[in-house]
């Protein structure tokens, strides 16, 4: 916690910590144990307004106007930092979002170590391209930034997701005006410490902390922000995506999913058990791209819901802090609260709660169980909506245009996987499956060059890859007469 005995949790504007002009703070408590760990500064309409004016400023000044290679540079240096700083940052996440400490090692903070990196080396080769034409003319295309972003991130994952956005702006050579979710602020501030550390000039980087209502909202609706990049719930998505539609604003939209997981008969259940049990409940199911309905051959239906009944209950659900822990507490009691409400929901839909289903007490902390249901009618809301919790349903079914119509049955498309022994049947499925990434035979697969993102309710806009930092320039065209 030295970070905050330094900077007890202020708002980083122009490069300067300050209070919130108002003076007001908020509580930040540890899941894990219920309690309140630390306060940070909560941002109100003229923050907001200080952080995109000195954006704006840094952007007309400077950054836009470096090389790609000096920013290139520079994001290097961040991602040395990210790594120098690992612990410090691991424990602030597990603090702050309840994740074990392993995880946060080896997935958030290797991952945000490595969106820097990739977007470091892509922002060296940042260029356009000639063009042929019939006028008598030299026409060339050029990539430019877009200005002021505003970079809008979820509780679930707030180092990385930051990363994902942060990375390829600035590699583009825009400025940012981050704001974090309200409950996990704490890798945020640490990251803007880093980043000044690593020489990224004051006011390229601004982090205003607060509620998503005032100072969210304050910032959807600047008129000086160029691009808004929103990771969040399907329904704040759509209210930022109306918002940003009014203003005419260019907008990322990662949204909420409800993937679905097919194990063909032809697979090695007892590999694919571990892919499933994974997919429902890494990051203890708060994750976008989590694998919570589960779609069986019938032929292996009941021996798999079998495995699954003696297996989940063996995942050691506990304190983030021990090492052995797989599944830490729900971010907050609100969370907890709403997976609560959707298994009740179940039990009145007459599902079968295979194992779990209940609260665990520990610690005065969020914790549920990881739960398996079964026995849902296929347009069950349990089935339909996004729980964002340890809940997996299990479905069978008979043919594969049957898994397929399921699979694509919810609003949702943001990931799905298949577990199949068949190569034909993998590509075959993986074509006709609505979601912007399939995983084939593992789940969680992602690296900085593979592009996600949703389609449906799951949004539009890719993050990773070279389409990631695309989503942060608009092209334009130069044309030379040679006349």
């Amino acid at each position: 916690m030295t970070a905050f005995e330094t900077e007890p949790g202020r708002l980083f504007i122009g490069g300067q910590w300050r209070e919130a002009a108002d003076g007001a703070r908020t509580e930040v408590v540890d899941p894990s144990r219920g309690r309140v760990v630390t306060t940070v500064a909560e941002a109100g309409p003229a923050d907001v307004d200080a952080a995109v004016r000195a954006a704006r400023e840094a952007f007309d000044r400077h950054w836009s106007g470096l090389s790609g290679r000096e920013r290139g540079r520079i994001l290097h240096r961040v991602a040395e930092l990210i790594r120098e700083n690992a612990d410090e940052l691991a424990e602030l996440e597990s603090l702050d979002v309840g994740k074990p400490i392993t995880l946060c090692h080896a997935v958030d903070v290797t991952n945000a170590a490595n969106d820097y990196e990739h977007y470091a080396a892509l922002a060296f080769s940042l260029d356009g391209s000639t063009r042929d034409t019939p006028l008598n003319a030299l026409a060339y295309t050029k990539r430019e930034p877009l200005g002021v972003v505003a970079a809008i991130t979820p509780f679930n994952f707030p180092l990385i997701l930051a990363g994902s956005k942060l990375a390829p702006a600035l590699a583009a050579g825009n400025t940012v005006v981050h704001k974090p979710a309200d409950e996990t602020p704490l890798s945020a501030l640490y990251m803007a410490g880093l980043l000044q550390r690593a020489g990224v000039p004051d006011g390229v980087v601004n982090v205003v902390t607060g509620a998503g209502p005032v100072a969210g909202e304050a910032l959807l609706r600047h008129t000086g922000i160029d691009k808004i990049a929103f990771t969040g719930s399907t329904a704040v998505g759509r209210h930022a995506a109306s918002v940003a539609g009014e203003n005419l604003k260019p907008v990322t939209m990662e949204l909420g999913g409800n993937a679905a997981h097919l194990v063909f008969e032809d697979t090695d259940l007892e590999k694919a058990v571990g892919a499933v049990i994974k997919g429902f409940v890494f990051n203890t199911g708060q994750f976008c791209m989590g694998g919570p309905r589960l779609l069986v051959a019938r032929p292996v239906y009941s021996t798999l819901l079998g495995i699954l009944a003696d297996a989940v209950p063996g995942v050691p659900v506990g304190d983030p802090r021990l090492p052995e822990t797989v599944v830490g507490p729900m971010a907050g009691e609100r969370h907890l609260r709403k997976v609560e409400e959707y298994v009740d929901l179940a039990r009145k839909e007459g599902a079968r709660i295979v194992c779990g289903g209940e609260r665990l007490d520990l610690d005065g902390g969020y914790y549920y169980k990881p739960t398996v249901i079964a026995d849902l009618a296929d347009d069950s809301r349990v089935i339909q909506e996004e729980i964002f919790g340890p809940v997996l349903t299990v479905q069978p079914f008979d043919t594969e245009d049957e898994a397929v119509a399921l699979a694509n049955s919810t609003p949702y498309g943001l990931a799905s996987g298949i577990q199949t022994g068949n190569v034909a049947r993998a590509h075959r499925v993986a074509d006709r499956l609505q979601a912007g990434i399939v995983w084939i035979n593992d789940w969680a697969m992602l690296d900085p060059n593979v592009p996600f993102g949703g389609v449906k309710a799951s949004g539009f806009g890719r993050e990773y890859g070279p389409e990631g930092l695309a989503a942060y320039t608009h092209t334009k065209s130069v044309v030379v007469s040679l006349d």
